[in-house]
């Protein structure tokens, strides 16, 4: 990242990627957001998939999203004023729609036109009149596919967090998105890291879901979260009033698990910069 957004106040820069369908991304990003904004961190999700259902499932309707993530990513408009405040105190988004899908056609010969976000986000920081405006966290939700738009949330960010559902073919589905990640590194973002992996709809009652979370351990070790998220009702349910499931039922297994995801992350990344400090200039 350019020195606008780079030291001890920069925000960290999550993708939330994995190139499969229904492994619990926008999940993901809407209650992870939402557990680190009420821990006190300050967080902003962009909202980089066309379908737009982290906006949805944070209650931002079609009426409210009048500058969107599609706007910013083609230069139109500046992320600061994109951004929605949420009901969750400290936790903003830049809401997307349809007009999103667009976006790779109408950047096709675009100069640096994998870097369209990355810029975004140094302007929206340099243009900050005080850094307390800033975030803590900006998560990216991107599509399900390894498009444009997910080169674009890749060359933007410090790492990755992939949600990877419990299932049989888990593994092999990380196989092209470490591909990409590798040539993303080579050709784009030198600095981008796997920040984790969290393991998504596990199901105790299942005995396929033990097998996949030791194999994933197994290859990735200490790449994978502690807290796994369990298959759950009530998050299932959360989206369709528009609200994250910490407001929707807080005492529920979904909700306390985000809660737990959230601290790992936050210890992560306290961890690192207190190593990056020893290390002598």
């Amino acid at each position: 990242m350019s020195d606008e957004i780079v030291g001890h106040n920069a925000p960290k820069i999550i993708a939330i990627a994995n190139q499969k369908g229904g492994v619990g991304k926008t999940t993901t990003a809407i209650n992870l957001g939402t557990a680190l904004a009420a821990i006190g961190q300050k967080v902003v999700i962009i909202d980089l998939d066309p379908q737009g259902n982290a906006s949805t499932g944070l209650g931002v309707s079609k009426a409210d999203r009048i500058k969107t993530s599609y706007d910013v990513i083609v230069g139109e408009e500046r992320l600061q004023d994109a951004l929605v405040q949420t009901s969750v105190p400290g936790l903003q988004i830049a809401p997307s729609d349809v007009e999103l899908s667009g976006a790779e056609l109408e950047l096709a010969n675009a100069p640096r036109r994998s870097y369209r976000l990355r810029a975004a986000i140094e302007h929206y920081y340099r243009d900050l009149t005080s850094r307390s405006e800033g975030c803590d966290y900006i998560l990216i939700d991107c599509p399900p596919s390894l498009n444009l738009l997910t080169v674009n949330s890749m060359a933007a960010s410090n790492s990755i967090l992939v949600p990877l559902q419990c299932e049989f073919f888990a593994l092999e589905g990380l196989t092209q998105l470490m591909r990409t990640v590798d040539l993303v590194r080579n050709h784009l973002n030198p600095n981008l890291e796997i920040q984790g992996i969290v393991l998504t709809m596990y199901d105790t009652r299942n005995s396929l879901s033990p097998e996949v979370a030791a194999d994933v351990r197994a290859h990735f070790g200490d790449k994978v979260y502690t807290t796994m998220i369990p298959r759950n009702v009530r998050v299932s349910e959360a989206p369709s009033v528009g609200k994250p499931v910490l407001l929707y039922d807080l005492k529920c297994a979904g909700s306390q698990a985000y809660v737990g995801l959230a601290k790992e992350v936050v210890q992560q990344e306290r961890k690192a910069k207190q190593q990056n400090e020893r290390v002598p200039a």
